[in-house]
């Protein structure tokens, strides 16, 4: 039975950094992937893994760039990786499964946020081609290499969602805004509701493989994440969570803890905030806290896996080492 989504008492909170989940274990031998891991709370992420003795392998848009930033750095590699392509992605898992190599954890970070609307080669709205099917996808390719590290002792895939899914759920009926007039904020919050349903299928198809899956929000972080969006947008949306702006050490935390913590072992399908599994909290609840009860609805997470194995043309289903998984 799935566990409830209910807190753990971590003993961690808002303040504490990827490093602090960190201290004291050491990750050597064991493999990571990050998307996006170049810049902002991925950049976090990828340093506190790489350091704590991990192999950690992070898929970028820019790789030029990315290597510039990550020169200097001990045990990680770069691969160009674009989530809107699906050639890139399947290139970029090839590439990866090929190596022989399990993949103990993998970070889906990367994302965009409110960009004006823009569509893929397949028409599909960005956000939502970015944020979720491309992760979807990377992920499906990449099953041979979890399922290696699941049988082995155990994988986690962790899904960068955010607070910002209480905005709304999936729309099923017109996902990329092709009927209805596009509203970058529902378009963001839709995407990152998928994240976390995401999460909740996953974890039931992967847990008896040893694959467990999980959806984070990192908090509230000044990153380029809000390259996108006007400068006097920007602001306003900064100075009404003031309050609980996170640095990025702090953002990259949650990810870390969920990809590392033994409190987890067992667990899978949870929303997570603050380095500890979020409340569930009802669909009019006004707190900026807790997961709103449509983005972990199992229904509606099955439903979404279906719709997208459609929009994609993957058909994922996570299979032991050794057999074909898509």
């Amino acid at each position: 039975m799935k566990p409830a989504q209910h807190p753990l008492g971590s003993g961690y909170d808002a303040h504490t950094t990827a490093r602090d989940v960190l201290r004291g274990q050491n990750l050597r031998g064991q493999v990571a992937l990050v998307t996006g891991g170049h810049g902002g709370i991925g950049l976090e992420t990828t340093r506190a893994l790489a350091e704590a003795g991990a192999t950690v392998v992070v898929g970028a848009r820019t790789p030029e760039a990315a290597r510039a930033t990550l020169a200097d750095e001990p045990r990680i590699e770069v691969a160009a990786l674009d989530l809107q392509s699906p050639a890139s992605v399947d290139a970029f898992a090839a590439r990866f499964v090929a190596s022989g190599r399990p993949l103990h954890m993998l970070v889906l970070n990367a994302g965009i946020m409110a960009p004006p609307l823009a569509r893929d080669a397949r028409g599909v709205e960005s956000q939502m081609a970015t944020n979720h099917l491309g992760h979807f996808q990377l992920t499906a390719r990449l099953w041979p290499a979890l399922a290696k590290a699941g049988a082995a002792g155990g994988a986690r895939v962790v899904a960068v969602s955010s607070r910002g899914h209480r905005l709304g759920g999936v729309d099923l009926d017109d996902p990329f805004f092709e009927r209805r007039p596009y509203d970058k904020w529902k378009a963001y919050a839709q995407s990152k509701t998928a994240n976390v349903l995401f999460a909740v299928a996953l974890d039931r198809r992967s847990a008896p493989h040893g694959v467990r899956a999980f959806a984070v929000h990192p908090g509230a972080i000044a990153t380029d994440l809000t390259r996108s969006i006007p400068a006097d947008e920007v602001q306003a949306l900064f100075e009404n969570v003031k309050h609980i702006l996170k640095n990025p050490e702090q953002g990259a935390a949650t990810s870390v803890w969920c990809a590392t913590s033994s409190l987890l072992d067992g667990m899978g399908g949870l929303y997570c905030e603050d380095c500890d599994v979020a409340a569930a909290v009802p669909a009019d609840s006004p707190l900026g806290t807790g997961v709103r009860p449509w983005a972990t609805d199992p229904e509606l997470a099955e439903r979404l896996w279906a719709a997208t194995e459609g929009w994609t043309g993957v058909v994922f289903t996570p299979r032991g080492p050794g057999e074909d998984a898509s």
